[in-house]
């Protein structure tokens, strides 16, 4: 059995997710914008037992930069031994820049 590894966000992902939730409540669908970030979530919990489940990120090719898609956002993550730290989450039409 493989172990769990632990998933933590980082702020930018917190407020990637504030922000969905904000949009949709400016345009008068709050629960849209509720229902979005409830799968979100349930596909991240999924990573607890697959961390390697999403594809390496094309801009980077890094083994430890990876995505998820859920239409119609990324869900970048870093995939460390023991811990998945998601980073983004954002429209895939976007490009993941590098500060």
């Amino acid at each position: 059995m493989i172990p769990k590894v632990t998933v933590t966000f980082a702020d930018s992902a917190v407020s990637d997710l504030q922000d969905i939730l904000a949009y949709y409540e400016e345009q008068s669908i709050p629960d849209t914008g509720k229902r979005l970030v409830v799968r979100i979530i349930e596909d991240i919990e999924l990573l607890k037992e697959q961390p390697d489940m999403g594809r390496v990120l094309p801009e980077f090719e890094f083994e430890y930069l990876r995505e998820l898609i859920h239409p119609p956002f990324r869900i970048v993550y870093r995939r460390d031994k023991k811990r998945i730290r998601i980073v983004r989450v954002y429209r895939f039409e976007r490009l993941l820049k590098m500060p």
